[in-house]
């Protein structure tokens, strides 16, 4: 079995050979011996059965700052209970992440997020069906090597990124994505903000109000491939990558939620998600719907942007939330069966 150590100079994730006590580390050529007492999540056994079902769920309230936020561990319990009754994932193949856990693990931090990112994928077989779901504040950055149409990238913010630092696109692209062997399924839900293409895929789904959808191809002028080893990997994000995302009471009426996970979550439940196309098509009519049950802006809607929010602006009233789609390989969204 692999094990998994932090580099001890830039603290990147080190898969470690079996019976070995030492490895050097690709990106800063630093040498990181082996611990006594290694990380919880090298002692998972990695996937020895076909058609195991795995998930990390993330959700960061980032509780007691002046960037708190309300929805995001109800979003994170929300999914949890879709995957083990709608979609039936063992309660032990999930792996939670929130201020609430009692773990230190299992805390959100960018050490935790990391590990818990590369346990999702240690040892994946065909068969496999693996979810990553986050709620919490996104960001973005300049992006200096070109390969981001719009010139910057996306980012996740762990509960400590303020020392830390956030995870970036890249970084997700190649610990999620470029590893999955064909037969492997991965799909990852992002509600947060600036996610359009939170996973650096090659493909995103531009979708009309109308339903009427084009492939727009976001693949890097270097020609650096940034899709999978031959998985399946669907991401579907709150917004585009100029867009925020809305934590409100708005739509359950009861306790505050992310808009994009309320909305995936009851697509889902109300039968409107038997492909990709209708699923997407679901969400957004829902947050486009001012007489229904849609989300009108305003309100208690809270912005999960880390930008609006250090630089004191407000939710743009005008500003509408249109959940993404993107992926490997085009395909027809209204054909393809959705399935975790």
């Amino acid at each position: 079995m692999m094990l998994l150590v932090n580099c001890s100079n830039c603290h990147t994730p080190l898969q470690l050979p079996p019976g070995a006590t030492s490895i050097r580390c690709a990106i800063c050529q630093a040498i990181t011996y082996l611990t006594t007492q290694p990380s919880l999540y090298n002692h998972v056994q990695p996937a020895s059965a076909h058609g195991q079902k795995r998930a990390v769920i993330i959700g960061i309230s980032y509780k007691y700052s002046k960037n708190e936020l309300k929805g995001c561990i109800n979003d994170a319990k929300n999914m949890k209970y879709l995957l083990t009754n709608k979609f039936k994932f063992p309660e032990s193949s999930i792996l939670m992440l929130t201020e609430e856990e009692t773990d230190p693990y299992k805390i959100p931090t960018k050490y935790n997020m990391r590990l818990a990112l590369y346990w999702l994928v240690l040892g994946c077989q065909p068969g496999d069906s693996l979810v990553f779901h986050y709620s919490g504040h996104g960001s973005r950055q300049i992006n200096y090597s070109g390969d981001e149409v719009d010139g910057y990238d996306e980012t996740l913010c762990p509960l400590d990124y303020k020392t830390q630092g956030m995870i970036v696109d890249d970084e997700i692209n190649a610990t999620i994505v470029r590893p999955l062997p064909r037969g492997v399924k991965l799909h990852a839900i992002l509600d947060s903000c600036y996610s359009g293409t939170i996973l650096d895929l090659p493909f995103l789904c531009r979708m009309s109000q109308s339903g009427h959808y084009s492939w727009e191809d976001h693949r890097p002028k270097s020609g650096v491939w940034k899709g999978s080893n031959g998985g399946e990997v669907f991401c579907i994000s709150a917004c585009d990558d100029h867009q925020k995302s809305d934590d409100t009471t708005v739509l359950s009426k009861v306790a505050s939620t992310g808009v994009m996970t309320f909305c995936f979550i009851q697509a889902i439940e109300r039968g409107h998600a038997s492909t990709y196309g209708s699923l997407l098509s679901s969400m957004r009519n829902v947050i486009r719907n001012p007489t229904g049950r849609g989300y009108k802006k305003g309100g208690d809607g809270v912005a999960t942007s880390l930008l609006a929010l250090l630089t004191g602006g407000s939710l743009d009233s005008e500003l509408s939330q249109e959940p993404q789609l993107t992926v490997c390989e085009p395909f027809d969204v209204y054909a393809k069966p959705f399935f975790l």
